[in-house]
């Protein structure tokens, strides 16, 4: 199969792509903020500049899209049909990094939780995890 892009308009689509603010990254902090909580965004200063924080618990929220971040589900397992080495590559590198910044803020005294794109679906099961989360005592 080849591409129905050209080199240029394949490289705008892919400048589009955003890396904070994104659908299920703000559907998912509404969620939180409809449960109650208040959060800081994007702490740069923390390994992987997760999504949200909540500092005074130690908690951590990443909002994983199953692409770009690997996932087993039947989206973040298909590899595009053109580059495919280039994808596979950057997809390991980024579940690598992924798993990195897990174990370094494990290290820090956080407890974080991977929401992933695929678990939008059921809002319900996700509020429930996430408050299941956020009022769990830190077991670290």
């Amino acid at each position: 199969m080849t591409d129905s892009f050209s080199p240029r308009k394949r490289s705008w689509i892919m400048r589009r792509v955003a890396s904070k603010d994104t659908s299920p990254e703000i559907l998912v902090r509404s969620l939180i903020h409809k449960l109650g909580y208040r959060f800081r965004l994007h702490r740069n200063d923390l390994p992987g500049c997760p999504d949200i924080v909540f500092p005074s618990k130690k908690k951590i929220i990443f909002v994983h899209g199953c692409f770009w971040h690997g996932h087993s589900c039947s989206r973040g397992a298909r590899i595009p049909k053109t580059n495919t080495e280039y994808w596979k590559r950057k997809i390991d590198k980024n579940i690598a990094r992924d798993r990195q910044n897990l174990e370094t803020l494990k290290s820090m005294g956080w407890e974080c939780l991977v929401v992933w794109e695929c678990e939008l679906k059921d809002r319900e099961k996700l509020s429930g995890s996430i408050s299941t989360f956020l009022e769990a005592s830190n077991n670290l």
